[in-house]
């Protein structure tokens, strides 16, 4: 399958979002019994029926109905532990922390709920500048190596803010567990220490971890938290050049980060950066934060909430908490939860612009396009130099398949990127020589692919894409082949890439190499209606007609899109002719001798993004927040 950024991929791409894992969107199952809810319920919903409702709600993320339908399962047995557990991490959640934190006060010495309870109870603590009463509540022996960090920093900051600065540093230093606390510790040790004002302690804290950037990648906000706050400490203390040096580090880290770009910028016009933590409530918001950030992946989405939504008790307007905030929400479905939050951003935040682009992005997300477009475009004219914004638009511009203004969007872009692009600005190009494929203009497009390729050699989205057109026009097929192949060496649990290989085989006739690797795509990706198109292909040209007949069908209920389905109902009724016009006569004699064919201008493709292979992060204290289920 040729392998296409999706709006929701361009998004990461162009704005720089560091997120530890970025995974497909979860979708929000728009079942009738959720819809059903949006009507008033019946005078006769019982106990049973209220809990059911709210535990399908819960499985639905749709924390709104899944409260309601709680609370009225309460009304028929207020003593329900059960009940109380879930709705407690519900409104948790949904940022309803005043009404989660009175139920958990009662579920404090709960053992399935007491680390989320008594976290609750601790940051209400620390928000009311209780601070012994939230350390007490605090296990920093916690056998759980996220739970024992995360306890530790907040106890170290309620005990800053307790006037016990010098003993709660000394505790984040002891703090021993896996080879990836150092990039937690070392950053909340010199945020501690510049909030004591010893700078030159700070200075060493942050700088050990800026030069560990392996170290780092085990979670990337908190580097670039820590690059950012060197960068900044540097500026204001008037030395330029070693401030501009610490934010190069980041940029070699992440590139195209928004915040980075916003300070680098800053720090050039002679502005002295905002001091960081200067208060126990960021300091606790920040430990929150950090964790939140570096478990975000598929899986977690209910512990990153509660911690998100915790560190924004603390500490409302932090700007990078909300957009992560947000882009959670969209994951989850909460498009218009998402779009509330990225107003909240404030203007004056490095990453207002990065909320801006996310909420045009978002609004496409809601099919609402025309907005998206006006708002990005409108983006493009307060700041023609920043690239992003071309990627955000262009994005929404592929979703309304309007190749001729993706394409001029592209070629402005690549303009404002200058005479000498960067390996930054691969994408540009990428994004430029999909516009011009579509639009039938190959040696355009061929010549952006080429130019991808050389800002970032082995990119394997660009390597995917290239290689399959190539065999997909009967043309250097030995070189395609090799280029799709070395994708899939790179991004080898990524079902789209793998599905490029076995559809190339496809093309060459070489049907059994073709189910081979069709089979271990449709594992990967097992409800893509494409990836079973082709399967189903594959199958009904090696003899397993009742497969092949089975797999059409897959697809068929799995929504493909509107130009694939004929096509599947036609192959369901009529099957595939004897001889397959999509395979040229001479094409395993031209992939040996690479000798290019006459190009088909017949194309196939699909407009899919690729998932970044799972982290191997340990959960807190079991699934679903302690063991609530």
């Amino acid at each position: 399958m040729r392998q296409k950024l999706t709006a929701r991929l361009a998004a990461s791409v162009a704005l720089g979002v560091l997120v530890l894992v970025s995974g497909p969107r979860i979708t929000l199952a728009a079942s009738e019994a959720a819809a059903a809810t949006e009507e008033p319920q019946p005078n006769f919903l019982g106990f049973a029926g209220a809990f059911l409702a709210g535990r399908t709600a819960d499985v639905d993320n749709d924390t709104e109905h899944a409260i309601e339908f709680y609370s009225t399962a309460l009304e028929f047995d207020p003593e329900n532990i059960d009940v109380k557990q879930r709705l407690m991490v519900a409104l948790f959640t949904d940022g309803r922390f005043s009404e989660g934190a009175a139920l958990a006060r009662e579920l404090k010495d709960d053992p399935a709920v007491e680390q989320v309870s008594r976290l609750a109870m601790a940051v209400e603590a620390t928000a009311k500048r209780e601070y012994r009463k939230a350390a007490s509540l605090l296990d920093p022996q916690d056998s759980n190596p996220i739970d024992r960090l995360l306890n530790t920093l907040l106890k170290a900051w309620a005990d800053f803010g307790d006037g016990k600065g010098d003993a709660a540093l000394q505790s984040i230093l002891a703090l021993e567990g896996p080879p990836w606390y150092p990039v937690f510790t070392r950053y909340h040790a010199g945020a501690m220490a510049l909030a004591l004002g010893d700078k030159a302690a700070a200075r060493s804290h942050f700088k050990d971890l800026v030069a560990d950037p392996q170290g780092g990648g085990a979670a990337p906000d908190t580097f670039i938290r820590t690059v950012m706050a060197l960068a900044s400490l540097e500026a204001r203390d008037g030395d330029t050049r070693a401030a501009l040096d610490a934010l190069a580090a980041g940029e070699d880290f992440s590139p195209n980060y928004a915040p980075l770009a916003a300070l680098r910028q800053l720090i050039e016009n002679g502005e002295k950066p905002q001091p960081g933590i200067t208060t126990a409530q960021q300091g606790a918001s920040a430990a929150l934060f950090t964790l939140a950030a570096a478990l975000n992946r598929d899986g977690a989405e209910e512990t990153v909430a509660v911690y998100l939504q915790f560190a924004r008790a603390l500490n409302p307007d932090d700007a990078a908490t909300l957009v992560i905030l947000g882009s959670l929400k969209e994951r989850l479905g909460k498009i218009e939860d998402a779009i509330a939050i990225y107003g909240e951003v404030p203007e004056t935040s490095p990453m207002r612009r990065v909320s801006e682009l996310q909420l045009g992005l978002a609004l496409a997300d809601l099919d609402r396009n025309a907005e998206a477009k006006d708002h990005l475009k409108s983006l493009i004219e307060q700041d023609p130099q920043d690239l992003r914004s071309y990627l955000a638009y262009g994005s929404v511009l592929s979703q309304d398949k309007d190749y001729v203004e993706m394409a001029l969007n592209y070629e402005t872009a690549i303009s404002m990127a200058g005479p000498t692009p960067t390996r930054n600005d691969w994408n540009l190009f990428f994004q430029a020589g999909i516009a011009h494929e579509r639009l039938k203009q190959w040696p355009r497009a061929e010549a952006h692919f080429k130019r991808a390729l050389e800002l970032y050699p082995d990119q394997p989205q660009v390597m995917n894409y290239l290689g399959y057109s190539w065999i997909d026009m009967n043309m250097n097929l030995e070189e395609g082949m090799d280029l799709i192949r070395s994708a899939v060496d790179l991004r080898p649990n990524d079902g789209y890439i793998v599905d490029s290989l076995g559809w190339a085989h496809y093309r060459l006739g070489q049907y059994e190499d073709a189910v081979r690797e069709l089979e271990r795509a449709i594992e990967l990706k097992p409800s893509d209606p494409t990836i079973n198109d082709h399967l189903g292909d594959a199958y009904w040209r090696v003899g397993r007609k009742l497969e092949a007949t089975f797999q059409w069908k897959r697809a068929l209920a799995n929504e493909p899109d509107e130009d694939l389905k004929p096509k599947i109902e036609a192959k369901l009724r009529d099957g595939l002719p004897d001889d397959d016009p999509a395979v040229p006569a001479a094409a395993n004699d031209a992939l040996e001798q690479d000798t290019p064919l006459t190009p088909d201008p017949a194309g196939a493709g699909s407009d899919k993004k690729g998932a970044l292979d799972p982290d191997t992060w340990p959960a807190p204290s079991g699934s679903h927040l302690a063991g609530v289920n």
